[in-house]
């Protein structure tokens, strides 16, 4: 079973915390020291980042972060093989969030095997138009048992929540609602209603909210209507201000998220 499937098939009731990073920042051979941070700290599964020059989804915190990557040098060969470096030290699964450029650059067949190989199991593509994933990427995916996950946002129909739900496998990412990446302080009632409406769609997949988390009350809302949240701003602005030292980022998300 791909390891996305078995962490929330076995999750029980409990709610999952995921972190984002991006690959190459603050420093090029950081990457191997933060996923094993975050494995050894019980974070339940890990987006990694590939930095691309026009992030167009995210805030200036993740775009801050992809520049300084890219002027370290970090590719996507290079970020294949410190994955693989890690591969048997930690057993979190690993979610590669990218745009298509690169994936597109480096090829389609390419770019899945070589991230099997290097123990990633899933992927998240922001700017992956539907009809292209079913078309081009799925085949792909699918023959290295790599899931693709798609986003929805408030703005997303039923219709179309539904027609992901039927053709994706693993989870589906829900937006919070802003329009790019970034730390909120609280999640008004229209996000919380949005919320609520996917859930009482009993929809195949399990749903996850991300975007704007950061403290006690964006994670509390998040939790309380989806089996689990991801946080990116905030740690990436926090693993920079500990100049790349996981384990005192953590230190202080865990603490931000109590207050």
């Amino acid at each position: 079973m791909n390891p996305i499937n078995q962490l929330f098939a076995s999750r029980g009731d409990r709610r999952l915390l995921s972190l984002y990073f991006c690959a190459g920042s603050p420093t090029t051979d950081s990457t191997g020291d933060v996923i094993r941070a975050m494995a050894r700290r019980g974070i339940d599964f890990i987006e990694v980042g590939i930095p691309f020059s026009h992030p167009l989804a995210d805030g200036p915190v993740i775009q801050a972060a992809a520049a300084r990557a890219l002027k370290n040098g970090m590719t996507l060969r290079l970020l294949f093989e410190q994955l693989a470096a890690v591969r048997g030290q930690v057993s979190t699964p690993l979610i590669l969030m990218g745009y298509l450029n690169p994936i597109l650059h480096y090829g389609i067949e390419a770019f899945c095997r070589d991230a099997a190989e290097s123990g990633v199991s899933g992927m998240i593509i922001p700017d992956l138009p539907f009809a292209d994933y079913l078309l081009h990427v799925k085949p792909v995916a699918d023959r290295y048992d790599l899931r693709t996950i798609m986003l929805i946002t408030p703005e997303t129909t039923a219709e179309r929540v539904r027609l992901i739900d039927e053709h994706t496998d693993g989870f589906i990412y829900m937006v919070s609602g802003a329009a790019v990446t970034g730390a909120q302080q609280r999640f008004d009632q229209a996000r919380q209603a949005y919320f609520r409406r996917v859930a009482h769609m009993q929809l195949h997949n399990p749903c996850v909210v991300g975007f704007g988390i950061s403290n006690a009350a964006t994670l509390q809302a998040a939790h309380a209507h989806a089996a689990g949240a991801i946080i990116g701003s905030k740690f990436v602005a926090l693993l920079d201000e500990a100049h790349g030292d996981a384990d005192k980022a953590l230190d202080a998300l865990f603490a931000a998220l109590q207050q």
